[in-house]
């Protein structure tokens, strides 16, 4: 086994491969501007540190939101361009699981990451493993009865002390723990769903509602 893990649904670009053991090679950068021109080189430069082909590859394994339109796409767009050239399968992990499992926490929690508009992509989970809830998108304020006490992890929960007052790190989702929760899902006979992205809501950028189409006679 191979797996090339990659996410692109928070401000981070991030990138590992795993042998089926552990990861053998990773590589994280934060900056929510630039995913489609850093995850191509982020690849090679994993790639490279492992020694290895793209053509090893035997599976490609991506994070599938919640997070905003633009950055998610790039993300699972490559996966699936890779999957076809390659002709291995593309599995899709929630983005907020991925955060959960690098948390490690055994007792229950929250995961939130920034939605933008003074909003928050969020779920409980009851462990590091077990996701309670949907993945929703909520202004803090409007969950504080729901998140109340917990533990909270994610950029998200570091944005809004008032609400989430125990959060700590990790700040961004990593692709090495998206990469080893994968790979035990699989290694225990599980069947990841395919690589749907999770919106949430539309995209920030909208066609005017005025807007006329103009037609050449």
């Amino acid at each position: 086994m191979l797996l090339l893990a990659l996410d692109t649904a928070t401000p981070a670009v991030t990138v590992a491969l795993h042998d089926g053991d552990d990861v053998i090679a990773s590589s994280s950068q934060v900056d929510a501007r630039r995913h489609g021109e850093l995850l191509l080189p982020a690849i090679d430069r994993v790639l490279a540190e492992a020694g290895l082909r793209l053509d090893a590859v035997t599976g490609v394994v991506v994070g599938i939101g919640p997070g905003p339109y633009t950055g998610l796409r790039v993300g699972l767009m490559t996966a699936d361009t890779f999957g076809l050239a390659l002709g291995v399968p593309v599995h899709g992990v929630c983005t907020l699981d991925g955060l959960a499992y690098a948390a490690d926490l055994e007792s229950p929690f929250v995961v939130a990451t920034d939605a933008r508009r003074k909003e928050v992509y969020w779920a409980r989970y009851a462990d590091s493993r077990t996701r309670l809830t949907e993945p929703a998108v909520d202004r803090p304020a409007d969950i504080a009865g729901e998140v109340a006490g917990l533990p909270a992890v994610g950029a998200g929960a570091l944005l809004y002390p008032d609400t989430f007052p125990r959060a700590h790190e990790p700040e961004h989702v990593s692709a090495a723990a998206l990469a080893r929760l994968a790979a035990e899902r699989l290694a225990a006979g599980e069947e990841l769903p395919a690589p749907r992205p999770l919106y949430l809501r539309r995209p920030d950028a909208q066609v005017p509602k005025n807007y006329k189409v103009v037609t050449p006679k």
